[in-house]
């Protein structure tokens, strides 16, 4: 019998629990899951986004769960020794990791070293989204080429992952690709979707025809950067200003700032909708004619930047966004700035407008995300997991049969 992969996460994440039902499903990798805690499936409030919620779609079927602590039950706290006790009672196959912070993170991999099992590793890794003191990277470097001599096999999810990878000396023999991806079910990406779609969203929203909608999808936090987008908004001419609508698509600490703000002369029209979930996001999409993802710092991926080119949205976002050497092709899939440059900013969007309402650019952005999905998600760590195990398997030709 083969032995699971055992994959261990703080909680269940809606961008995570599709490629693991994927991977038993399709590829016949038995998984298992060992969760800190249920938060994510019973409701949280998320600090950023100033809100309590719980996602709406399916994180645990498909799958075996294991949940060290539920936030119901009194006294239910995820310990050592209920981690070390949850690894030896699945007898893993291998162990897939997927960050080293927080210190639960930090943890497992102790306990998954010392259960000596194969590891293997798929993270956000990327050296480009903070500014580190020389001593800090120097000891950052350090530590992470020990802990990564200790993976049978890494999975890099994007060129900036690679990079890291390869910069701290991980033999390309040991790299395997697993995109960066979101679960396109709960969607609605088509042409014909638009033109259900769009028209109605948009009289919802009361914006009219000829308007240009700028969305910006993501926690109204200073990190995320939604005031950069109004002030380089403010800056474009006054032919091009009156035209736009900025539709903020969801909530946070700085609503009421951004708010004033666009109130101040020269007045900008706007419309906050809060946050939505993943089933309701995609008439937002569709009546949109640009995404833009201005963040300053600690953006690794940008996963909305996925979701949008889904719907055939071009995107300009800032060069501190982790995907944008994969998905942002400038000219043809959207733009790029200077981080934290309005002018830039403003200026990319000059540039981008040319790529508004054609139809050969929404293909464009469809075909450029065609590679990033939970498909290929899950080949990436069915590859890995068959690399490490004593039964080999062609998993690439089961694919390819597949599609």
């Amino acid at each position: 019998m083969t032995r699971p992969l055992v994959v261990i996460e703080t909680h269940p994440i809606q961008y995570h629990a599709p490629v693991y039902r994927e991977l038993q499903e399709r590829f016949g990798v038995p998984v298992a899951v060992i969760y800190q805690s249920d938060f994510s499936v019973v409701g949280y409030e998320d600090r950023e986004f100033g809100t309590s919620f719980a996602w709406d779609t399916d994180l645990l079927s498909g799958y075996k769960s294991v949940f060290l602590s539920r936030i119901t039950e009194i006294g239910n706290e995820a310990t050592v020794s209920s981690m070390r006790k949850a690894i030896a009672t699945l007898e893993p196959g291998a162990v897939l990791l997927v960050g080293y912070s927080p210190g639960f993170h930090r943890l497992a991999f102790f306990e998954a070293w010392r259960s000596r099992a194969p590891l293997l590793f798929r993270g956000e890794t990327t050296d480009h989204t903070q500014r580190r003191s020389v001593s800090h990277a120097f000891a950052r470097s350090i530590a992470l080429r020990v802990l990564y001599r200790t993976c049978a096999r890494l999975l890099y999810v994007g060129q900036h992952s690679y990079q890291h990878f390869t910069r701290l000396g991980v033999p390309t023999a040991k790299l395997r690709f697993s995109p960066y991806c979101v679960d396109t079910s709960v969607f609605k990406t088509t042409e014909e979707d638009r033109e259900d779609l769009r028209e109605d969203a948009r009289e919802h929203l009361h914006i009219s025809a000829g308007d240009i909608v700028l969305l910006f999808s993501g926690k109204l936090s200073e990190r995320k950067g939604p005031d950069l987008l109004l002030a380089a908004v403010k800056s474009l001419s006054p032919k091009s200003r009156k035209r736009i609508v900025v539709l903020f698509l969801g909530s946070g600490a700085m609503q009421p700032s951004l708010e004033s703000f666009a109130k101040q002369c020269p007045e900008l029209k706007t419309r906050f909708v809060g946050f939505q979930n993943q089933r309701q996001l995609s008439p937002y999409y569709h009546a949109a004619d640009l995404l833009v993802l201005p963040s300053r710092h600690s953006e690794t991926w940008g996963l909305v930047v996925n979701e949008a080119l889904h719907h055939g949205l071009p995107c300009v976002v800032s060069d501190a966004v982790g995907c944008a050497p994969d998905l942002v092709a400038p000219g043809l899939t959207g733009e790029m700035f200077e981080t934290g440059s309005a002018a830039g900013l403003s200026a990319a969007l000059v540039r981008a407008l040319g790529l508004v309402n054609r139809a050969d650019i929404r293909n464009s952005c469809r075909n450029r995300v065609g590679g990033y999905t939970v498909a290929k998600a899950a080949e990436g760590i069915a590859n890995a997991y068959w690399d490490v195990v004593n039964t080999p398997k062609n998993v690439v030709s089961q694919c390819q049969l597949q599609d």
